[in-house]
């Protein structure tokens, strides 16, 4: 009887699997990186070879999502950036346009959805339903 290896296995993926994942994978890395692996030696070829890639791919690509700002950083970096090239009078009345322009909507909403009673029902045993009524007062600045 011959004796026949177990295929290898790497994260649960045969040798083929994981050349593929590797060459969709490093598609993704700016050309920067590929051309860098290229150098370095790090080759889809070999199953040692193929591992350390895989490696590799996967180190660079967790860098490139931590450097990636979010939107909310892309905003306020942009805000920083314009209020330099601002004077303080031009901010102060941009601010004071934006108070106004957030009252005006709040006061619009206001009309548009003007029932301002919240009520609530006592759901306990043995208790009457009952209805209590708490009115909300806005306050405008």
């Amino acid at each position: 009887m011959t004796s026949q290896k177990s295929p290898r296995k790497f994260n649960g993926r045969g040798y083929r699997q994981v050349q593929r994942s590797n060459s969709e994978r490093r598609s993704q890395l700016p050309k920067a990186d590929q051309t860098w692996l290229k150098q370095k030696g790090y080759k889809n070829v070999g199953w040692d070879s193929v591992v350390k890639l895989y490696q590799k791919i996967e180190q660079l690509l967790a860098h490139i999502a931590d450097d990636e700002p979010t939107l909310e950083d892309l905003f306020l970096q942009a805000d920083r950036i314009g209020k330099r090239y601002q004077s303080d009078e031009e901010i102060q009345a941009f601010d004071q346009q934006l108070a106004q322009e957030v009252n005006a909507i709040s006061e619009i909403v206001d009309r548009q959805f003007p029932e301002e009673d919240s009520e609530s029902v006592d759901y306990r045993r043995g208790a009457a339903v009952r209805v209590r009524k708490n009115v909300r007062l806005k306050k405008h600045s």
